[in-house]
């Protein structure tokens, strides 16, 4: 089960993820994602401190995210994941595609 809050900060899209991103969900996410970036909302912050897992799927789904709005001159950030969703970003090799930070205000502040 996943919960998915979205919200707009001034250009700053904040997606807040709550609880699993597996095989099940990660379409959720994504369509999330696809949503905010489609819509011309390009610098988003994903807030991952309260993910306790998430599978390949859910990386396929925040990798695609950064593709697309780099090819619209944004970013996706992310915020303060759990170690557990920090372990598999870095032993997936993500966390050097993707800008990190320890606090969701740091990750809105670095746009």
């Amino acid at each position: 089960m996943v919960d998915i809050q979205v919200s707009g900060h001034d250009q700053i899209t904040l997606i807040q993820v709550h609880g699993r991103i597996d095989s099940m969900t990660a379409n959720q996410l994504g369509e999330a994602l696809t949503r905010e970036i489609d819509g011309g909302n390009i610098h988003v912050v994903l807030d991952l401190s309260s993910v306790d897992y998430m599978s390949s799927a859910g990386l396929r789904e925040i990798v695609t995210a950064l593709k697309k709005a780099k090819r619209a001159a944004g970013d996706v950030r992310l915020a303060q994941p759990s170690d557990r969703v920090r372990e598999v970003l870095e032993m997936a090799g993500l966390d050097t595609i993707f800008r990190i930070f320890s606090s969701q205000s740091d990750a809105m502040g670095s746009f």
